[in-house]
């Protein structure tokens, strides 16, 4: 298979992960186009999807902000901000893109790819940010708001509990007992240093309540925060 045909079977495939069909593919394979890949490849600067990132995320912005307002009639123009932030940050954004599996379709560059880049948080949500921004361009707004809400607003709940573990088990743990204290222990680290597996407990006084698995100790401890509040909520039904 030529590079053209393979090319074009890639953004095939992605097309329809995404359920979105572009007019014009060239704009797909724009954000899909990593600074490190268009650098090897001595491509024009504006050739990477940097310019569609930004484009992406001000569209996600919109869309988000909106969502809020609506979906969280009684809440504050603060709360709202942080709870947009929330929705809109690195670790949702990447979990998504994971999500889809964004990361197999990026170009980088070879250097950028052996260190493990596919699976970096920062290039996963910059990827996707850039994915929503090619979308508008071809297809206008409805088509970015109907992948945003498809892909990253539906189902919100679930991953909001999961980024937001540690503080969701700090409050449990401070209403039921207050005089236990949380902490987290590194049991293992494993893999090479471009790809790192940390496993982590999470202790509520002396015991061990629940353990996570991650490519970095903040997702190891979310894992682990997030198992114990199954956990603790398991327990409680029971009782």
């Amino acid at each position: 298979m030529n590079t053209r045909k393979k090319a074009e079977t890639i953004l095939l495939t992605l097309e329809n992960k995404i359920k979105y069909q572009f007019s014009d593919p060239t704009i797909l394979l724009h954000a899909l186009t990593h600074s490190s890949y268009a650098n090897e490849m001595r491509m024009p600067r504006e050739d990477n999807n940097e310019r569609l990132e930004y484009l992406g995320d001000a569209v996600l912005e919109l869309v988000t902000s909106e969502y809020v307002y609506k979906e969280y009639r009684d809440v504050t123009e603060g709360d709202l901000t942080k709870f947009r932030a929330s929705i809109v940050c690195e670790q949702t954004l990447s979990a998504c893109a994971r999500d889809i599996g964004i990361g197999q379709f990026i170009l980088l560059g070879k250097g950028e790819d052996t260190s493990g880049g596919r699976e970096r948080d920062s290039i996963l949500s910059d990827s996707l940010e850039a994915v929503i921004g090619a979308i508008y361009l071809d297809g206008g707004f409805t088509n970015a708001k109907e992948f945003i809400h498809r892909f990253i607003l539906d189902n919100l709940n679930n991953k909001a509990l999961f980024f937001d573990s540690k503080t969701i088990l700090q409050e449990i743990v401070q209403n039921d007992n207050h005089n236990q204290k949380i902490h987290y222990r590194l049991i293992s680290e494993d893999g090479p240093d471009h790809h790192k597996t940390f496993t982590i407990a999470v202790i509520i006084g002396n015991e061990e309540i629940g353990c996570g698995v991650g490519r970095t100790k903040k997702a190891a401890e979310q894992e682990a925060a997030y198992q114990a509040i199954q956990k603790l909520k398991s327990k409680k039904t029971r009782q």
